[in-house]
């Protein structure tokens, strides 16, 4: 459909003209076309949201049915949060959709590897010339022997398009006919997602941009190569898709076994897919040129929506003007980032701005957004209207964008409201600083979001002018204590699959039935977070629970485990589902249009539309204690219990 060769494409390509060919293609090779996850993982701690197209799919790859079958494909909303303070150059998002197509213990190499060149390559799909394409897979190790059946079928898929594809030596760069390179596991291996469990090699199919490299870029990272390769750091060669092979299991003492049900699971990230084919960066697709052409509105930059000027000079905060560099960077940030919060606040699962959590990720995102529009000289509130432009680009495919409109409208102008007052607040604190140096500078970032830019450009009225270098070394500091504070936060979860995981998830089951009994039917599941520890269960309700209701609350999930109750489920049409009185709150994220869905029955007591995995009985999980009752938000309470 697409001829993409050495020029640049004459047609537009938009993000929903790849996500149609891309389901498209594998419903004709079989594939069950499923709808995309919540971004807020269900019941898995290990991250703060969804980050790639497998995340939902983690019990299926571990051997749970799925109601649609051994093959599938989706387009994933995800948001990854450790890059957010690159997002900004050409290349980096925190919102993202990831196109994705899985074989559950059906199809593997061969087939896989033969539907990505087809789709890529073939006239019907992509017609992307395959001259274009290099890839990599596992060189093999002591844990694993090299991929050459991976090889082989490259070589075979080449050679079908009269292309040689021998196999080189990256740290000889490439040459002759060399298309095909070996990396160890640092570069093509995935897993396992804990110490122990599925894991394997995969292969990356890396497009020539034919655009001159950065040889600077050649040294840098893991490689130290001179030589340009397909994995090298310099920007000529841009992956576009991986597909993973789950064929081993790692064991508790380290060692390697094949799976009885080997998987493929495979990512191909849209945005980036669409940048390569209109060959040019993500901020200049269809879908961000419209985003940032309402921000350049905002900002009163006159422009054409078809033409937007890649040199803009716009007013700074309070006098201050940026440079092009700057003014390029401060645009791209608006638009990433109040689009990924567009869809954290659409999300089904209610994510509101707070200071922990998912809450404080999405702050930071809109207030992020708010400072760089101040920086570009904005002064009237401006994340509304951006907002309604994301909201008319994506409503018509994620509904629930549309759906949830005036919620996402209000909240994201409310958090820009609280901002400004934040910043007023910190303008007074900066009157009453005796002295102003790279720390205090910090100090008023962190507390008030305040930019260092305005703290320069006072204190340069003052004639004070700031160590950068401090302010620096202090941000770097709170990055880090940042990171290592999410990463020792969120440990264990259901993707591990453990059978304490398990035993917690089936409670989640029993106390969401019980709060019912309690409280009435309007109580309705908002959120499930579990670790080995504990679980937490978010759901619907007006007010603080009674000691009395608690306590009822406890006790019937308690006779229900003494009750031992069998646990099974059935694969059903979803509306028989609901018919049949199955609490079904997320019934969208298992619903396959025409397709069924998993119903779990806890005896006669609890029904619910679930992916699993469950006990086999109520009696295995033991005793159960609620531990805290607390509010969440606005109409939302939480719940914390362990298990005994």
């Amino acid at each position: 459909m697409f001829k993409i060769q050495n020029s640049k494409p004459t047609l537009s390509i938009t993000t929903n003209d790849i996500r149609k060919l891309y389901l498209d293609f594998f419903k004709s090779k079989g594939h069950t076309i499923i709808p995309s996850a919540s971004l807020i993982p269900e019941n898995d701690p290990t991250v703060l949201f969804t980050t790639a197209g497998m995340h939902p799919l983690v019990p299926y790859l571990l051997g749970e049915p799925h109601p649609g079958g051994h093959r599938l494909a989706s387009a994933q909303k995800c948001v990854r949060t450790g890059d957010i303070d690159e997002v900004g150059d050409n290349r980096h998002l925190t919102f993202f959709e990831m196109l994705g197509n899985w074989s559950l213990g059906d199809y593997f190499k061969k087939e896989a590897i033969a539907f990505s060149f087809e789709f890529l390559t073939s006239k019907e799909w992509l017609a992307i010339e395959p001259t274009r394409f290099f890839v990599s897979v596992f060189e093999g190790d002591d844990d694993a022997p090299k991929d050459k059946e991976s090889i082989s079928y490259w070589q075979e898929n080449f050679k079908s398009a009269g292309i040689n594809a021998d196999v080189g030596d990256w740290k000889k760069g490439i040459s002759g006919d060399s298309r095909i390179f070996t990396y160890p596991k640092s570069k093509n291996w995935w897993g396992p997602a804990g110490e122990t469990g599925p894991c394997g090699p995969d292969t990356e199919m890396f497009y020539d941009t034919l655009n001159l490299p950065d040889k600077s870029k050649h040294t840098t990272g893991w490689t130290g190569a001179e030589p340009c390769h397909p994995n090298c750091d310099c920007g000529r060669y841009v992956e576009m898709w991986n597909d993973v092979f789950m064929q081993y299991n790692k064991n508790k003492n380290g060692t390697f076994e094949p799976l009885k049900q080997q998987n493929v699971d495979t990512g191909m990230g849209l945005e980036r897919t669409v940048a390569v084919l209109n060959q040019t960066n993500i901020f200049e697709v269809e879908e961000f040129k419209k985003i940032i052409s309402s921000i350049l509105t905002c900002a009163g930059v006159v422009h054409e929506e078809k033409n937007i000027p890649t040199s803009v000079y716009p007013r700074g905060f309070l006098g201050h003007n940026i440079s092009e560099q700057e003014a390029i960077k401060a645009v791209r940030i608006i638009a990433d980032h109040i689009r990924a919060a567009v869809f954290i606040l659409g999300d089904e699962c209610g994510v509101l701005p707070s200071n922990i959590g998912q809450g404080y990720v999405l702050r930071r995102l809109i207030r992020r957004a708010v400072r760089y529009g101040k920086l570009m000289g904005i002064t009237g509130k401006f994340t509304r209207i951006v907002a309604e432009k994301v909201i008319e680009l994506f409503g018509e495919t994620y509904h629930e964008l549309s759906k949830n409109s005036e919620k996402i409208l209000s909240e994201i102008e409310k958090e820009e409201e609280k901002f400004a007052a934040a910043l007023t607040r910190g303008l007074k604190e900066f009157e009453k600083l005796s002295a102003v140096n790279g720390k205090t500078a910090f100090a008023l970032y962190q507390s008030y979001g305040f930019p260092l830019e305005l703290t320069e450009e006072m204190a340069k009225e003052k004639g004070i002018e700031i160590n950068k270098k401090t302010f620096e070394e202090e941000f770097k500091k709170h990055q880090e204590l940042s990171r290592t504070a999410s990463a020792g936060v969120f440990k264990g979860g259901l993707a591990d699959n453990s059978e304490i995981i398990v035993k917690y998830h089936t409670a989640t089951h029993l106390l969401h039935q019980a709060l019912r009994d309690v409280l009435g039917s309007h109580i309705e599941q908002k959120g499930s977070n579990i670790t080995k520890e504990r679980l937490r269960f978010d759901f619907s309700h007006p007010q603080k629970m009674t000691f009395d209701e608690l306590s009822r609350a406890e006790s019937i999930v308690n006779e229900k485990i003494k009750e031992n109750l069998p646990i099974g489920f059935e694969m059903l049409p979803v509306e028989e589902a609901k018919k049949r009185g199955a609490i079904g709150l997320f019934e969208e994220k298992y619903k396959i249009v025409g397709e069924k869905v998993k119903m779990y029955s806890i005896g006669n007591y609890s029904i619910e539309i679930c992916g699993g995995p469950h006990v086999k009985a109520t009696g295995e999980i033991g005793q159960f204690k609620i531990i805290k009752e607390e509010a969440v938000a606005s109409g939302i309470r939480r719940i914390k219990a362990i298990i005994l």
